[in-house]
């Protein structure tokens, strides 16, 4: 099944059952041109749960039982990251769209080629990116896009992880958490959790990144706080990075224990964005200020979407919108690329004290120390 516009409802396989699968599913169980057919898990009593819980009539423990189903469509892939390799593989040789969890892959090369298999077979790959769908995001994007700022001419974006007492997290199954502590994964917090910051980093603005330096570290195993610089293109276009884990803070949030804030300075004013996992500040989640020709003006947009999760659905109901209107959908496999290629220039960057380029990067790059314990 090619890419042109397609009739009738998206017949839609979920492969993994596992902590985010219930925020990924929701926007396609609500949507009316879907149909949710099928769950798949390896394990088979996760699967049938939620089958259940989503009303979805099938379920399998083995991905090859789901892509032999002739009355799927398209796939959403919800596996660890190390999987979705071999799992995005075998979904285009199916014949099946994809869909599939952020990060695309663990190195370059493998996101380029998963690219370029999807084009031949003249099937959609995309990567579903949840924060390209949040409205206060999209909001920001647009506000820029339109010059309400002017020629853009800073990025910054701080990200503090710390302690949440929120139903979502307490529910969540440690053992899905396993595969992203040790040598499956490539790295931490910043290739697990922060590609979606690299990903707004590269989506707020049109000018690609040219260079990073950075300083990363670690703190109990996982998490890495960081001070990032990013060279644009455009030279009088910088940008900054700041990950920072409080372990002893609570935060208000009704999801992960994070806290986000972006910033993009233009020669003619500023957008906020001053939310998106947490909920930590009392401001509207984004608030616009114009200064050009001493007209100052304070924007507070107040009425817009915030919930976290609303990106999910969004992100979800894209994707089959995308699939009957044959047209591409976000992210691409090109620009998921990008986003690992940046994430691996920071530990590089780190790791050698020097400034990297990241459109060299062509597999992926372990910071030092990395799951050697």
């Amino acid at each position: 099944m090619g890419n042109g516009a397609r009739t009738g409802t998206v017949r839609l396989g979920i492969l993994g059952a596992g902590n985010i699968a219930d925020m990924n599913v929701a926007g396609y169980l609500e949507h009316p041109d879907c149909d949710v057919l099928a769950v798949c898990d390896v394990d088979g009593a996760l699967a049938g749960e939620a089958a259940k819980r989503w009303d979805v009539p099938r379920s399998y423990s083995d991905i090859d039982e789901l892509l032999a189903d002739d009355d799927i469509d398209a796939v959403e892939i919800l596996t660890p990251t190390h999987l979705h390799y071999a799992h995005v593989k075998a979904a285009l040789a199916a014949g099946k769209h994809v869909s599939v969890q952020k990060p695309i892959t663990n190195t370059v090369d493998e996101a380029l080629e998963l690219g370029s298999l999807a084009d031949a077979a003249g099937l959609t790959l995309r990567v579903s990116e949840c924060f390209v769908h949040y409205p206060p995001l999209e909001m920001a994007k647009k506000l820029i896009s339109d010059g309400a700022i002017g020629r853009p001419i800073g990025v910054r974006i701080r990200t503090v992880v710390g302690q949440t007492d929120s139903t979502f997290q307490a529910a969540l199954r440690p053992e899905g958490y396993g595969w992203r502590l040790d040598k499956r994964s490539p790295g931490g917090h910043l290739f697990d959790d922060n590609v979606h910051k690299y990903a707004m980093a590269l989506w707020l603005v049109d000018p690609d990144i040219i260079s990073v330096q950075a300083v990363v570290r670690r703190r109990d195993i996982f998490f890495e706080p960081c001070a990032v610089i990013f060279e644009y293109d455009d030279p009088d276009l910088l940008g900054t990075m700041e990950v920072q884990y409080a372990r002893e803070m609570w935060m208000r949030s009704g999801y992960f224990g994070a806290d986000e804030f972006f910033e993009v300075q233009g020669e003619e004013g500023f957008v906020w964005v001053t939310r998106a996992t947490g909920e930590m500040l009392d401001l509207p989640p984004v608030v616009l200020y114009q200064g050009k020709d001493n007209a100052r003006t304070f924007t507070e947009f107040d009425q817009i979407d915030a919930d976290w999760a609303t990106g999910f659905r969004r992100s979800s109901a894209h994707f089959v919108e995308a699939l009957r209107a044959g047209t591409p959908a976000a992210m691409s496999a090109t620009e998921a690329a990008k986003v690992l290629q940046l994430c691996f220039a920071v530990y590089q960057a780190s790791d050698t004290r020097q400034p990297v380029d990241p459109r060299t990067i062509t597999g992926s790059v372990t910071p030092a120390g990395w799951a050697e314990w």
